[in-house]
């Protein structure tokens, strides 16, 4: 039998964020915004997921997958927890951050390392404070807090990339 990306349910809805502490917002929006990523590749084959559908770009959703767990390791791990970790996906210098060498062999490996970092993401900043600061690569003082709203940009933005590359594979759309 072929492994298909898993089923999402989702954990909290939006309207619920409404009205919980800063804190548990933020948590909320990164979560949806995971889930969503992921709801974007429920039910396909590894093919699928590795298959580059919007030309001319090579962007996949299996791609994708795999700069979100290099990014998420980046900013909560490597930078805000300052762990000594290397990559998940990628080498030091190759700069794609995952996002190519995404091969439909690969695709559960892949997303095991994906949910591996998430919990490994959220370990490093739990019971930290959201003004807890730290120095990032480029000198610039940043805080917790400052790592929530980026990641949540960072998957709003690849997750409208994940809609064409879904609709172009087999139609499905919805967040």
């Amino acid at each position: 039998m072929t492994w298909t990306a898993p089923p999402v349910e989702r954990a909290k809805q939006l309207g619920a964020l409404g009205t919980v502490t800063e804190r548990q917002m933020l948590e909320g929006w990164l979560r949806w915004h995971r889930e969503t990523l992921l709801a974007k590749c429920a039910g396909l084959e590894p093919g699928q997921l590795a298959r580059a559908t919007v030309e001319p770009s090579n962007l996949t959703l299996l791609g994708l997958v795999r700069h979100m767990a290099e990014v998420e390791r980046w900013w909560f791990r490597r930078s805000f927890a300052g762990e000594a970790v290397g990559d998940v996906f990628t080498g030091p210098s190759d700069g794609d951050e995952g996002l190519d060498g995404a091969h439909a062999a690969d695709a559960e490996r892949d997303f095991g390392l994906f949910q591996a970092e998430v919990t490994a993401c959220d370990a490093a900043a739990a019971g930290h404070d959201l003004d807890e600061t730290f120095l990032s690569s480029r000198g610039a003082v940043l805080s917790l807090r400052w790592v929530y709203l980026l990641m949540i940009q960072e998957y709003a933005r690849h997750n409208g990339h994940a809609d064409f590359l879904r609709e172009r594979t087999d139609g499905a759309t919805g967040d």
